[in-house]
C-alpha cells in the first residue's frame, strides 16, 4: 500500500527551521509493528500516526515515535499533528479560534488552534497532566561532568536542577548564562552511568539568558537514549519548564508567560511560547504553543 505522509516544521514561521516532524494523517492501513520502523526510517525526533479516536468526541488519536521508541506526550508532535491536520481540512476551523482533543498515551489533550485567513496559525497544547516533580537528581558536580560543564556553571538555591514530567519526564539542569548552555555537551558513558535507573534520561539545559529581544529562556534538551542526540525544540520539556519557573515566582495565584528559545546550536532556530496558571501557590495548567510550516507531501510504500 501507499500512505501518505506529510513533513511540518514546529515552532517556527519559515522552513527549514524549528522541529521537523512527519506525520501520518490517516494511519488505518499501517501495522502497529511497521510504526517504529517508519520512524526509524525518517530519523526525525519524532513521527506521528493518526488513528480514529476512542471517544467519539474527541478529534482522533495520535501515536508518537521517536527512531528509537514510543511516547505517552511530546509536544512538538501534538503541535505539528494538529496543524497538519487542520490544514488538510480534516475539521472545520470555528472562526478565529478551534479547540480540539487529540488522544495521546497521556490521556486526552486539549488543542487550540488560532486561524488567520481561513488558515491555521497558532497552535497551542494544555498538558493532560499539570507538572509533576520527580526525585532528587544526582549532584551538581556529577550533572556538570556529564554536560562537559564545570560545577559553577551549574546553579544551584533557589533555581536547583529538578525532575518534571507533564506526561513525559526530563530533567532540567539551569546554568549561568547562554554561554554555558552553547558549551553543553553530552559525555554519553558519564550520562548513563549517572541516570541509570532514575526517571528520565531526558536533559534539558537553560538559562534566564535568551538571545532576542522578547525572549526569556534559551535552552537544550538532550535525550540520546531514544535516538534523539539533540532536539531543536521540546514541547513537552517547555510545558514543564513553565511549571519550574512558576513555581519560583512569589506570587501565588496569576498566569506566567515565557518565551523559550532552542534549536539555535543545532542551526535551526526554535520559538516556544509557554504558559503556567497558578492558584493557591499550585501549578493548576501549563501550556505551549508556536508556529508551523508544511514543507512536504508525499507518499511511503509500506
Amino acid at each position: 500500500m501507499n500512505a501518505r505522509y506529510l513533513t511540518a516544521d514546529v515552532f517556527t514561521d519559515r522552513p527549514f527551521g524549528g522541529n521537523q516532524l512527519a506525520v501520518f494523517p490517516d494511519a488505518r492501513g499501517i501495522a502497529p509493528d511497521l510504526m517504529q520502523r517508519i520512524a526509524r526510517e525518517f530519523n526525525y525526533s519524532e513521527t506521528t500516526f493518526v488513528l480514529p479516536p476512542d471517544d467519539p468526541s474527541h478529534t482522533a488519536k495520535v501515536r508518537i515515535f521517536t527512531p528509537g521508541s514510543e511516547l505517552r506526550f511530546a509536544g512538538h508532535p501534538t503541535i505539528g499533528t494538529a496543524f497538519v491536520l487542520a490544514s488538510l481540512g480534516t475539521f472545520p476551523l470555528a472562526g478565529t479560534e478551534t479547540k480540539i482533543v487529540l488522544e495521546e498515551g497521556v490521556g486526552p489533550v486539549p488543542v487550540t488552534i488560532r486561524s488567520a485567513n481561513g488558515r491555521p496559525d497558532f497552535v497551542q497544547l494544555t498538558a493532560a497532566i499539570p507538572p509533576e516533580v520527580g526525585p532528587p537528581p544526582p549532584s551538581r558536580e556529577t550533572l556538570a561532568a556529564m554536560l562537559s560543564l564545570g560545577p559553577d556553571d551549574v546553579l544551584d538555591g533557589d533555581t536547583p536542577p529538578q525532575a518534571l514530567s507533564c506526561g513525559t519526564p526530563f530533567l532540567f539542569v539551569p546554568v549561568r548564562d547562554r554561554a554555558a548552555v552553547r558549551r553543553a555537551r553530552v559525555k554519553l558513558d558519564f550520562m548513563e552511568a549517572a541516570l541509570d535507573g532514575y526517571v528520565t534520561d531526558k536533559v534539558m539545559v537553560f538559562a534566564m539568558d535568551a538571545e532576542q529581544p522578547g525572549h526569556h529562556v534559551r535552552a537544550r534538551m538532550f535525550a540520546p537514549a531514544i535516538g534523539v542526540p539533540e532536539d531543536p525544540a521540546t514541547g513537552s520539556a517547555c510545558v514543564a519548564l513553565a511549571g519550574y519557573l512558576a513555581a519560583r515566582n512569589p506570587r501565588r495565584d496569576g498566569a506566567f508567560e515565557w518565551v523559550v528559545e532552542q534549536g539555535f546550536e543545532m542551526g535551526r532556530p526554535s520559538i516556544l511560547e509557554i504558559q503556567a496558571e497558578k492558584r493557591g501557590g499550585m501549578i493548576t495548567a501549563a501550556r505551549v504553543g508556536g508556529r508551523t510550516v508544511m514543507v512536504c507531501d508525499g507518499t511511503m510504500a509500506i
